[in-house]
């Protein structure tokens, strides 16, 4: 029997070891893949806390930069080097847990105590793929719109675009001024939600597919937002290096004053309030479209635990210690994310003008919220490799919106079919 025992904050291993495994050292390998030296120092912070809990356990943490990620956590896997715990983007989730490659952690819940403080939004998104709950969120990423201030003023562009029009003509404002651009455009790895929020405005809906199964990415809405994003880049009101941009890259060119316009997480306050002034930047919804609504896209990630691991009771309490309302609550903050516990929205530190348009865009109904369709198997790839090789393709003029949206179309209903034969 599983018991997971409280210490200090932190939840202690789950397995009752004999004398003889109680003195041998156990080694849990962990993989994060959304890394920045913050995050990564947090990390660390708060495994060092569940060892000093648990002598004898060592967690050995190996960090990947997100734009390789993908690629390199596959290379691991298929040649037999498999972490215990992993650190699961929404987007990777069906792709393991569909092929039987990750535990399903429900049966661990019951005897987990924080367990019942979950929001109903966490326990929803820890099951999306097949029901089974393949991972534990750690948080919930939801775009809303910064903007410079001050660059805006200079401009003379008298408040935040509420609207798609607007959005485009406060962009070219701020990109007549010398060596300044509208927007921060993210035209490398991480850029799936870009496209999706932007044809989903234009298109009035975030149905990704119809009744009789077709993809919506290429209805002539969503290629009029696909087009906006090309016409901003192609017209000057991105950076010209940004078609390469990661999110490294995009938060920088906002908090240096190089972009007026950035569509982000909460995570990227971390880096922007460090070198900014909150007098001087601000937080807005996303624009609406023709509908008079917007599609903001929600994520999250969070921890998962490999099939192949040979220590799952400790991974799972290396899990729920890093999941703890105690833990939960650091590591939203500093890396960015809407906490998963009830009663973490009463924290003053969420109270701020900076955290205004993300909330607003919760209580909003014309804000909507958008879940990407992780179900898919083939999502993880479609996001991580296709739209980046072939959106740099379009906004080099090396192909149009059209020619875009119909090759992501197929792709996306033939997935969604193999999809819907096996439900």
């Amino acid at each position: 029997m599983r018991k997971l025992m409280a210490s200090v904050g932190v939840v202690a291993l789950s397995v009752m070891l004999s004398a003889n495994a109680a003195m041998a050292d156990t080694t849990l390998k962990l993989v994060e893949v959304i890394t920045s030296p913050e995050r990564t120092e947090t990390l660390q912070q708060m495994i060092a806390t569940f060892e000093a809990a648990n002598p004898g356990v060592t967690v050995e943490v190996t960090s990947l930069p997100w734009g390789q990620a993908f690629e390199k956590v596959a290379t691991m896997v298929a040649g037999g080097d498999i972490p215990d715990v992993i650190e699961m983007p929404d987007t990777w989730v069906a792709q393991y847990g569909g092929s039987g490659q990750l535990v399903d952690l429900a049966s661990y819940l019951p005897e987990w105590d924080a367990s019942q403080t979950l929001t109903q939004k966490t326990l929803d998104m820890a099951t999306l793929v097949d029901g089974k709950t393949y991972m534990i969120p750690y948080g919930f990423y939801l775009r809303a719109m910064f903007y410079n201030k001050k660059l805006l003023a200079e401009a003379g562009v008298e408040a935040p675009p509420a609207t798609m029009d607007e959005f485009m003509e406060a962009s070219k404002k701020v990109s007549a001024l010398p060596g300044k651009y509208g927007y921060c455009l993210r035209g490398g790895v991480g850029g799936t939600n870009g496209w999706i929020m932007m044809a989903a405005v234009e298109n009035g809906t975030n149905e990704f597919f119809t009744a009789d199964g077709k993809s919506r990415i290429n209805e002539p809405g969503s290629v009029k937002g696909i087009q906006f994003l090309l016409d901003l880049y192609q017209k000057g009101y991105a950076p010209k290096d940004s078609v390469t941009w990661g999110f490294n890259e995009i938060v920088a060119g906002f908090y240096s004053g190089t972009c007026a316009f950035l569509d982000q997480d909460p995570d990227a306050l971390i880096a922007v309030s460090e070198r900014m002034s909150p007098d001087d930047f601000a937080v807005a919804p996303m624009p609406t479209g023709p509908s008079g609504k917007a599609f903001p896209t929600i994520g999250y990630s969070g921890w998962s635990m490999f099939e192949a691991s040979e220590h799952k009771d400790e991974a799972f309490a290396l899990i729920a210690s890093l999941s703890s309302p105690e833990s939960n609550a650091v590591f939203a903050k500093r890396v960015g994310v809407l906490p998963i516990h009830t009663g973490a929205d009463e924290d003053p530190f969420y109270a701020t003008e900076q955290f205004k348009g993300w909330f607003e865009e919760l209580n909003n109904a014309n804000y909507v919220p958008t879940i990407m369709p992780t179900y898919l198997a083939g999502f993880s790839e479609f996001a991580s490799v296709t739209v980046p090789e072939t959106s740099q393709e379009a906004l080099l003029g090396q192909r149009t919106a059209q020619e875009l949206a119909d090759e992501w179309a197929d792709i996306l209903t033939a997935e969604y079919a193999k999809w819907k034969a096996n439900q």
